[in-house]
């Protein structure tokens, strides 16, 4: 993995955790599509649905006492310009850690102008936490 995609994905989290909608809503490509799965329904989406979504969810964490618990899972290299990372994204409310989790699988291309974009996702939503910090863990004492 290129320096200048860590650089990128480096600030990528930080813009994630600091709620940054703005900012966050720069990294995210016009042609982005996603799925996710909470339990049995699925739901497809595309950039504008993901935008509201950003944006309801930082303005709603960011009126609370909340932090973004983001863990790296995995990064596997696609094809030379796409790069997917694995991210267990979890939130801290008031002092207590939610019971359950998502599972991003997030799918990012260097475009045209040279900007790496998050394309695509798949999202397993509403994982309990516990079976997220054992893949967490294990991982971390490989």
């Amino acid at each position: 993995m290129t320096r200048e995609f860590n650089d990128f994905f480096n600030r990528y989290i930080e813009i994630w955790k600091s709620s940054s909608f703005i900012e966050l809503k720069e990294m995210i490509s016009k042609d982005y599509q996603a799925r996710e799965i909470t339990g049995k329904d699925i739901i497809d989406f595309g950039y504008e649905e993901s935008i509201t979504g950003w944006e309801q969810a930082f303005t709603y964490f960011k009126n609370k006492d909340s932090q973004w618990i983001l863990n790296e899972i995995a990064t596997i290299p696609l094809r030379e310009e796409e790069i997917m990372v694995i991210v267990a994204a979890s939130l801290i409310i008031e002092g207590k850690t939610l019971e359950t989790s998502n599972l991003f699988f997030q799918t990012f291309r260097r475009e045209d102008n040279n900007d790496w974009k998050l394309v695509r996702s798949y999202i397993e939503a509403r994982i309990y936490t516990e079976n997220i910090n054992s893949l967490v863990f294990n991982r971390i004492n490989q």
